[in-house]
């Protein structure tokens, strides 16, 4: 325990929990669409239950670290003329969480557009404990995906379980912390909605393009490179602060035609 009060300790446990915080974002715009589907008094307890889960879930991995690297390890190759892949748990998980967030996001986008317009969410009688497992479930299973991305940073970083452990804890505080306001935020705009499920669908061609980047994936002798997260957040943070400008706009143009 004393290595974790000193200053190498101090300074990991700050970077490493800021890396948690940036990575979870994509989860806690998954989480805030999920939970969107259910009545509003639930809409709270999903929110943190999902996030209580990659707690839980991040944990558990840690204690299996062994195991999380293993999962990069081919288990399968293919060698054809025109395709070349070595097959892996991380890229197989990877791949699935890809297609589930793509299908997710569309699937969300088709509902709105047929829908049409703003509208409450309601829940027929005797249904909301049912709707909220099934969201749960949603949310644990992309959870798994997005534990073992953040588990991987964490070990690239240090290889103190304890600061490990520390980091991913505290981050889910913090997050368990904005995820109401952010919540309720993306409820009560719906532009905020469709920004969020179209950074979804780029986040799923993301997971997928690293997906096929660590499994070695070569078509016609061409590698499939790595997508820089940096450049995917940055794009993600851009767009916000260009809507969160326009409804500013369009709230002072409402109490001005007021």
């Amino acid at each position: 325990m004393s290595q974790l009060f000193t200053a190498d300790a101090i300074i990991s446990l700050i970077t490493l929990t800021f890396l948690e915080i940036v990575l979870g974002i994509d989860n806690i715009i998954f989480i805030s669409i999920a939970a969107n589907k259910l009545a509003k008094k639930d809409q709270a307890k999903a929110r943190n239950i999902g996030l209580l889960l990659a707690m839980v879930f991040r944990v558990t991995l840690l204690f299996g670290i062994s195991f999380i690297i293993s999962l990069q390890e081919p288990f399968a190759h293919i060698d054809l003329s025109w395709l070349k892949a070595g097959v892996s748990g991380q890229s197989l998980i990877l791949f699935v969480g890809g297609l589930f967030l793509l299908f997710k996001a569309t699937s969300e986008i088709h509902e709105k557009l047929e829908v049409g317009g703003e509208h409450e969410v309601t829940v027929p009688k005797g249904s909301a404990a049912d709707k909220l497992t099934a969201v749960v479930l949603q949310i644990a299973l992309i959870n798994i995906v997005f534990s073992i991305d953040s588990i991987l940073t964490a070990i690239g970083l240090t290889q103190n379980l304890p600061i490990m452990i520390a980091s991913v804890v505290l981050s889910i505080i913090i997050m368990m912390g904005f995820s109401g306001p952010v919540g309720d935020f993306v409820n009560r705009h719906p532009s905020i909605q469709m920004l969020g499920m179209a950074f979804l669908i780029m986040i799923g061609f993301m997971l997928i393009a690293q997906s096929a980047h660590d499994a070695h994936v070569s078509i016609l002798g061409s590698g499939v490179g790595e997508v820089p997260k940096g450049y995917l957040y940055f794009a993600i943070a851009f767009s916000l602060l260009v809507e969160v400008l326009n409804i500013r706009v369009r709230t002072k143009e409402d109490v001005g035609h007021k």
